[in-house]
């Protein structure tokens, strides 16, 4: 199972998308997993109530709360499907997002005990992906989009508590263009793919 985490804006889910494909396409079975928490979700609810976004439809901690048990949901679906289909899970998002998004969003050491203890049957990736882009960059790709909005404050937030959280992750440097950052993944999944490859073969 390889994961790719980054803050909003840094090009996970196209990278997580192209990895599974050039997977596919290298004769390895990959399916790809997004684990959104529906935070873009809930907000688009939020609004057809009336209300201005998802933190004043649920207060920031029922947010948190339901976004971590959204994401919970999301990444067991990713797992089990991909066991039962005997395929290298590439996750789009994994556990520590939610940790980072707790911290972010100043959900309080309790709810982070919590969710940690909740998410901690789930395996450990055999590499995770963490698309280092500056925050500034990040929030104009946000923009340009035109589906979300993020502020320039958690985004810097987010990147803080990446870089306090990962301890074990490759970092990738996300902000140039898709084609190159692709390869740069390339080349840090691939080996790894490999020799899990010939694990399971006996070969080694």
């Amino acid at each position: 199972m390889v994961a790719l985490v980054g803050i909003d804006g840094s090009g996970k889910t196209t990278q997580a998308i192209r990895l599974a494909a050039a997977l596919c396409a290298a004769g390895v079975t990959a399916r790809y997993g997004r684990n959104a928490g529906g935070r873009r979700f809930l907000g688009r609810v939020a609004r057809k109530l009336g209300r201005d976004d998802a933190v004043s439809l649920l207060g920031r901690r029922g947010l948190l709360t339901v976004e971590a048990v959204l994401r919970w949901l999301a990444i067991a679906r990713s797992l089990v499907t991909a066991r039962l289909t005997g395929a290298t899970a590439v996750m789009d998002r994994y556990t520590p997002c939610q940790l980072v998004s707790i911290r972010a969003h100043d959900g309080g050491k309790w709810l982070a005990r919590t969710v940690r203890a909740a998410y901690a049957p789930f395996p450990r990736a055999a590499v995770i992906i963490f698309l280092d882009v500056p925050p500034e960059v990040a929030y104009h790709r946000v923009e340009q989009r035109g589906e979300d909005h993020e502020d320039i404050e958690y985004l810097n937030a987010s990147y803080a508590a990446y870089k306090d959280v990962l301890s074990d992750a490759v970092h990738v440097d996300g902000s140039g263009d898709p084609d190159a950052v692709a390869q740069a993944v390339w080349a840090v999944v691939w080996p790894v793919v490999k020799r899990g490859l010939a694990v399971d073969a006996g070969l080694s």
